[in-house]
């Protein structure tokens, strides 16, 4: 680190951290980005950079801001907007006078690629608006990001991703499925988004390992994570987000195919709270007196699920399993892509530090669940599987 680099005071601002598909009706999530901007007449500049349709998404998402009582415009910086060249609005006086103004920046969802193309110079450094962005981080202000918005949080995003399976299979490599992000949440932590409802919680472990990342969050869609200079995680909105933490996961290298052992899966359900040094979760109020007593479980069946990867399994599965008489859960991967033959065995196993919380005070079943442990091994299936 040089000296230079020494004298920059570590950010004191937030963030709000988006899973994407946020609806207009998510109060929660619009009314905290402008709490976290200094509450009501907020100024919050709105970068339309990912959107396809700059313009129209630029309005929309300053529409919303606004019924939440901020004052948000939109800076037209985007590689696809019609009227201006990013490289003209990202260095000229005006649009930086009005952004150094703005207590909070809030990114798009679309292609992250073209959030990095208008705020980064070809020999990597940081353009002027993207040091007065980290300026208002610095000095107190909330950088919120949806989607692609979420992906540049951390210093490694997607960038040109498989879906999950060929990821396993085929790993990721720099320049091509992953690339540098803005890491606005620093080095120690990996970002993903659209996690749940999409089952992509798995192509965070090749990125993690490749990369020495210890966590990884993994937020759903209209959910939010808001992320504080002392390292709190709050999450908000619909759903939940995974944790993911490999601080004692090892690997097989004799291994030619992805696997992990020992690797900390949890789920952080909404009103939950979790401290990114210290490990500990402070699930929501609901559930401070529904602590679970693994010598009553609840369920009594034995599952199996074949197919891990599908639409909200893995939370399906955490859950029957924390409150379960079963002490360990198999789902299966498999696809008829790149050699379908070969598939992964996700093996999930409360051990001594699992601990799970119940409440079904909103008129349905939630749960939080942290330390799970999860390995996960290649197998083969025999084709055909019939004649």
């Amino acid at each position: 680190m040089t000296a230079d680099a020494k004298d920059i005071p570590p950010p004191s601002g937030s963030l709000v951290i988006i899973g994407g598909a946020l609806r207009v009706d998510n109060a929660a999530v619009w009314q905290r980005i402008v709490q976290q901007a200094g509450g009501k007449g907020a100024k919050i500049a709105v970068i339309p950079a990912a959107a396809a349709n700059p313009e129209r998404s630029g309005e929309l998402t300053v529409e919303s801001l606004n019924q939440h009582g901020a004052q948000a415009f939109v800076i037209p910086l985007s590689v696809k907007h019609p009227k201006f060249r990013p490289q003209d609005i990202a260095s000229d006086a005006a649009w930086l006078k009005q952004l150094k103004g703005a207590t909070g920046v809030y990114f798009t969802g679309g292609d992250q690629g073209r959030i990095i193309q208008a705020l980064v110079n070809a020999d990597g450094s940081k353009t002027a608006m993207l040091e007065a962005i980290w300026e208002i981080y610095r000095r107190g202000g909330v950088i919120a990001g949806s989607s692609a918005g979420a992906a540049i949080m951390s210093t490694t995003m997607f960038y040109d991703a498989k879906p999950v399976l060929p990821t396993l299979k085929l790993g990721v490599s720099d320049g091509k499925e992953i690339a540098n992000g803005l890491g606005f949440i620093g080095p120690d932590v990996f970002i993903d988004q659209h996690l749940i409802i999409r089952g992509r919680f798995a192509r965070m472990l090749p990125v993690m390992l490749k990369k020495n990342y210890k966590l990884g969050l993994g937020v759903d869609e209209n959910t939010a994570m808001v992320i504080t200079h002392q390292n709190e995680v709050e999450v908000i909105g619909y759903k939940g987000a995974i944790l993911l933490d490999l601080s004692e996961a090892t690997t097989d290298v004799t291994q030619s195919n992805f696997n992990v052992s020992n690797a900390r899966i949890s789920y952080l359900d909404r009103g939950d709270r979790f401290n990114l040094q210290s490990k500990v979760l402070t699930p929501s109020a609901d559930k401070l007196k529904g602590k679970l007593n693994p010598a009553q479980p609840y369920n009594t069946d034995q599952r199996f699920y074949p197919d891990i990867l599908a639409n909200t399994v893995v939370t399906d599965l955490m859950f029957h399993l924390i409150d379960s008489k079963q002490e360990s859960a198999i789902g299966l991967t498999f696809g008829m892509d790149q050699q379908p033959e070969l598939g992964f065995e996700f093996s999930f196993r409360k051990v001594a530090d699992s601990q799970g919380y119940y409440s079904n005070a909103s008129g349905s079943e939630s749960y939080s669940i942290q330390n799970l442990r999860l390995d996960i091994k290649p197998v083969t299936m025999q084709l055909p599987l019939y004649k």
